[in-house]
């Protein structure tokens, strides 16, 4: 029986799900799209999880975290919620000696976070500008034709770097489109955007930040050798890549996961058998106060498990009340 740690990172774009033993060596990744719906995705990522481990398991501590950590903490019973700047730090950390910066860019946003003497210290967010998203740069690859794994390597070709307009994702489009109706190469275009990307990340998330290495790259972008190669001609520093990169929030959460089971010796998973149960969510308008709080409520199979969103608590605490006079 193997003893683990289930971290899951659900995000607008993937929702990634990692098992981790005791000795912080990852057993199983998941990486799978949310496109719109995380509760799918989550119980997609725990049923291809369970099914990449042919050892005997058992699940000592589960973290969450992305911008859905609490509707999948509600769903597979977490012990740990915490927000994606402390679970991308915190998995640095541990497999980045004396990390210093992290850059992480995924689909639809993009941080930095500045650490020292091992402790988070600041960080930055761009959640608003698409220009230095993940999802951009998928969307300017579909344009001209290439498949998105093959953008970096040929931006690694360009022999003469155009500039493009980095600033907004709509005058870079315009621009790129400028710039192929000149006659410029494709390789060339698409280091200027890797470069225009770059220059907005630390422009906009960098600005007045002292950046010190070593400097970590995480998220999906970190995959795309072009950004990378950018960063380091931009900073004249190198830049790390971790093995895992992609999954380094879900990593976090198993790490934070296993320190809370070293505290408090139990968990509240609720087992993967969960993927087999039916969930919808429902939502309504508060009209007891002038907060007019909306309301969101989980069900499992008809039975009501969660509510959330209420400022004063009522709805929520009422379904805690109820669930414990069950129990």
């Amino acid at each position: 029986m193997i003893n683990c740690y289930l971290g899951i990172d659900v995000g607008s774009v993937s929702t990634n799900v990692v098992l981790m033993n005791d000795d912080k060596e990852i057993i199983g990744k998941v990486y799978t799209s949310t496109q719109g719906k995380p509760i799918d995705a989550i119980k997609r990522g725990l049923k291809e999880i369970k099914a990449q481990v042919r050892d005997e398991i058992k699940v000592k501590g589960v973290g969450t975290t992305g911008s859905g950590r609490h509707l999948a903490s509600m769903i597979v019973g977490g012990d740990v919620v915490k927000n994606e700047i402390t679970a991308h730090g915190i998995a640095a950390l541990n497999f980045v000696k004396g990390v210093k910066t992290i850059f992480e860019i995924g689909g639809q946003d993009s941080k930095i976070i500045l650490l020292r003497d091992g402790i988070i210290s600041d960080f930055a967010m761009n959640t608003v500008c698409a220009a230095g998203t993940g999802s951009f740069l998928d969307r300017q690859a579909s344009r001209i034709g290439i498949e998105i794994q093959e953008f970096g390597e040929l931006a690694l070709k360009s022999k003469n770097t155009v500039r493009i307009a980095g600033r907004c994702a709509v005058f870079a489009e315009s621009d790129m489109i400028h710039k192929q109706q000149l006659g410029h190469n494709q390789e060339d275009i698409i280091k200027g955007l890797c470069d225009a990307l770059v220059r907005n990340f630390l422009n906009n998330l960098g600005k007045g930040k002292e950046i010190l290495g070593p400097i970590v790259f995480q998220g999906g972008v970190a995959a795309n050798a072009g950004i990378k190669k950018s960063f380091e001609e931009a900073l004249k520093q190198e830049i790390y890549v971790p093995p895992h990169h992609n999954v380094m929030g879900a990593i976090g959460c198993c790490l934070l996961a296993q320190e809370k089971a070293e505290k408090k010796n139990t968990t509240q998973f609720k087992g993967f058998d969960i993927v087999n149960s039916g969930y919808q969510v429902k939502g309504f308008e508060c009209e007891d106060c002038s907060n007019l709080c909306e309301v969101v409520e989980i069900m499992r199979d008809g039975q009501l498990m969660a509510r959330w969103g209420d400022k004063c608590c009522k709805w929520s605490d009422k379904v805690k009340d109820d669930i414990e006079k069950l129990a």
